[in-house]
């Protein structure tokens, strides 16, 4: 057994070998630059170097972290084994536009479950020097129009232009282009008479005779003289029987309607029965017969025409006009149908466009609405106002002189830039404030500045303001205070209000106050993506001292 003094031992010493094998699996960070001078706008590229053990998960730091230095690039990591360890090697592009002293702010590392964190660097930023002696000086170039970027409004037309010429030309392929007539429809156009004779000719190419069908001949050969009876004599000739058919001819011959002989009555009834002979009770006659038959209709059908009275002038009037309605009528069904055919050719083109889009999109899209307008116009980037508000907007902010008492004149002068009004249903206004008579090494209350902002609303005619307080920054690191909420704002020249929200962002820098205000309606639907878009832009330059 181990003495007392031997365990001890051994315990110092294992306890050593633990504390050199904790300090073998740490993790080393550094950092360094490949310049502390640059000129402004020039790049510096920033090094972070990581040794760790294989087991450690190393997160390196993302973002705009390097402030006051923008940085404009993060390249991949390098990864480089050395024995059991990893270097690891990752680089920032780096740059400032103004000239002046600046540090680099210790940066977070996380290597496993621990945080580290680098060394502070100072980096120099100096200003481009010319040499006026040798490069003249130059007066301010003056304000030119540049012309108005495209938007996508031709594509839109294009596409509805295209869904109006294809249904246009559905419409005349199918409905208003004059087709060629078929021979039946040909046929049908032609006078009744003219049609019996054409009937009969068939009849004579016809092979029926040769094939001694008499059954199909015979009701061929009767039913064009039923017809022909049947448009200009007796209009229930075709489905009468042939013994009311011979009756009501002798009706209309003893009323002198139809100037029929006996004659021809009689060969009509003879040539009529003995069809109903062949067809029902399937006599043969002779074939010679037939053909006798044949040319008996066909003098007939000339009796028939001669028989027939000449058309009066108001007849013929009337007909005129029957023909005139049929073909108002006819054209009129066309409008109907192509009505009828553009309407929902139209509707299932929206329903397609809302399904993939949404409805209201589309219908605003082709109605027009002005907050789609603004949010898919072309935005503008500017800067107003000194010390300079960089911003984004859908419409280039206008100056504007507001009236301030004498006695506001004194103390401040305000510089202001807007687009509408607050009493329209949007409206941004960016304003930048600078208090005269104010203490310089005292920043301005940004709460009494809040307060100052919600009273002026009250005095435009505001009602019912809620109010919600946040803190807010720029991607650029400026911090302000963010004042939200909604309130009943009055319609312009009406007694009315609608419901609307507004945000108000200020900074303060020494004796300057910079404030952006935005209002928009509640109820639509494309202000809150405008106003973030504008919020998101934001950026501020701080005044030099």
């Amino acid at each position: 057994m181990s003495s007392p003094k031997t365990i001890g031992i051994y315990a110092i010493i294992l306890s050593v070998l633990f504390f050199l094998f904790s300090l073998s699996s740490q993790a080393q960070v550094t950092s360094t630059v490949d310049s502390t001078s640059i000129k402004i706008g020039a790049q510096i590229t920033y090094h972070i170097q990581v040794e760790t053990d294989t087991t450690s998960l190393v997160v390196f730091p993302e973002g705009q972290s390097f402030s006051p230095l923008e940085m404009i690039e993060s390249y991949a990591v390098d990864t480089v084994k050395n024995k059991d360890k990893y270097n690891l090697i990752k680089k920032y592009g780096l740059t400032q536009f103004d000239s002046g002293s600046y540090t680099i702010p210790r940066q977070k590392i996380i290597i496993g479950t621990k945080t580290f964190f680098t060394d502070s660097l100072k980096v120099e930023v100096n200003n481009v020097v010319i040499d006026t002696l040798k490069q003249g000086l130059y007066d301010i170039k003056p304000i030119i129009e540049v012309e108005k970027s495209s938007s996508n409004w031709w594509k839109y037309a294009l596409i509805i232009l295209l869904i109006i010429a294809a249904i246009a030309f559905i419409l005349y392929w199918f409905i208003w282009r004059k087709k060629p007539l078929s021979e039946e429809e040909k046929i049908a156009l032609l006078p009744p008479y003219d049609r019996a004779k054409l009937a009969l000719k068939t009849l004579d190419e016809s092979r029926y005779l040769e094939q001694e069908n008499l059954k199909d001949y015979y009701s061929e050969l009767t039913f064009i003289i039923r017809k022909y009876l049947d448009e200009k004599v007796y209009d229930r000739a075709l489905e009468s029987t042939t013994d009311e058919l011979i009756t009501r001819l002798q009706i209309l011959k003893d009323g002198n309607q139809v100037d029929l002989s006996k004659e021809d009555i009689r060969n009509l009834e003879s040539i009529l029965k003995r069809a109903d002979l062949v067809k029902f009770a399937k006599s043969a006659p002779d074939i010679e017969l037939a053909k006798i038959d044949r040319s008996t209709i066909d003098i007939e059908i000339d009796h028939v025409k001669e028989a027939l009275p000449e058309p009066t002038e108001e007849e013929k009037l009337l007909d005129e006009k029957y023909r005139e309605e049929q073909a108002k009528k006819k054209k009129r069904n066309k409008i109907i149908l192509t009505v009828v055919i553009a309407i929902f050719l139209l509707i299932a083109t929206f329903v397609g466009f809302s399904l993939k889009y949404g409805f209201n999109y589309v219908k605003d899209t082709l109605i027009g609405h002005d907050s789609i307008e603004l949010l898919e116009g072309d935005w503008v980037t500017s800067s107003y106002g000194v010390p300079p508000i960089t911003i984004t907007t859908p419409k280039v902010l206008r100056r504007n002189t507001p009236e301030l008492p004498e006695e506001a004149k004194a103390q401040m002068d305000v510089t202001s830039f807007n687009y509408g009004s607050l009493l329209n249903f949007f409206s941004i206004d960016v304003s930048t404030i600078t208090i005269k008579q104010a203490n310089p090494e005292e920043d301005i209350d940004l709460e009494q500045a809040e307060n100052a902002a919600i009273k002026q609303m009250e005095q435009a005619g505001v009602t019912d303001i809620s109010v919600l307080r946040d803190k807010f920054s720029t991607p650029n690191g400026a911090e302000g205070l963010k004042t939200h909420g909604t309130g009943s704002f009055p319609i312009l020249n009406s007694d009315q209000f609608y419901e609307g929200e507004y945000v108000i962002l200020q900074f303060s820098s020494k004796n300057i106050l910079q404030r952006i205000s935005i209002v928009w309606n509640k109820t639509d639907e494309y202000a809150d993506s405008i106003v973030e878009r504008i919020i998101n832009s934001v950026e501020l330059k701080k005044a030099e001292n």
